[in-house]
């Protein structure tokens, strides 16, 4: 992992909160690499966690982007205060949807069949590089609905990936290393999202 930045002064920091008023894009590119120490901070607190401090890493940027993107300063507060708590909030929520899909999702529970009629597990899609999730639960006599309502069903980033990794509206199939280059985030935390979302589907096509 490459060193952080150093922190910006008083002055540098106020400069570039004035100018992200503004949509100042350089401004808000110096906020985010020279505070990306605060996510390395708050990652610190969960060294203990059986996850991988880089996905911590990854997750915490999105917090600090949130901060970045939300900040008032005539709010009264600092910005690295406000920074941290986003950053926090974010692994925060993370660790909770973990502990949530860890007992509702069984990857060996069946999410469609295919051309033949033998049950699809979660497991044969989570495990196939190649594999068509269109093709393989269009079966399901509830599958054009669930298309339809995909946007309710996952969050806009769940939406993001499933529609990277199996083609679905319109995008071209990347894999999981692919999808991560692109979206600036680790591979297994685009494995993480792929699984989520993947649960959500069973859910809704067994309801």
């Amino acid at each position: 992992m490459e060193p952080f930045l150093s922190p910006l002064s008083v002055e540098e920091e106020r400069d570039c909160l004035e100018r992200l008023q503004n949509s100042d894009e350089t401004a808000r590119e110096k906020l985010i690499l020279h505070n990306m120490r605060l996510v390395a901070h708050v990652v610190k607190r969960y060294g203990s966690s059986a996850e991988d401090p880089e996905d911590l890493i990854s997750i915490g940027t999105i917090g600090l982007l949130k901060a970045v993107n939300t900040f008032h300063p005539d709010k009264g507060s600092k910005f690295s205060t406000y920074a941290i708590r986003c950053i926090e909030n974010e692994i925060l929520m993370f660790f909770r949807s973990r502990k949530k899909m860890r007992s509702e999702v069984s990857i060996f529970e069946p999410i469609g069949t295919d051309k033949e009629g033998h049950a699809i597990l979660l497991y044969d899609v989570l495990e196939s590089e190649n594999a068509d999730f269109v093709l393989m639960t269009e079966q399901k006599s509830m599958m054009q609905k669930m298309m339809e309502n995909l946007d309710r069903i996952l969050t806009p980033r769940e939406l993001e990936i499933i529609g990277y990794r199996y083609g679905v509206g319109g995008k071209k199939e990347l894999t999981q290393r692919e999808i991560a280059t692109r979206m600036n985030i680790s591979r297994s935390y685009v494995s993480r999202i792929e699984k989520r979302a993947l649960g959500k589907i069973r859910k809704y096509l067994n309801e």
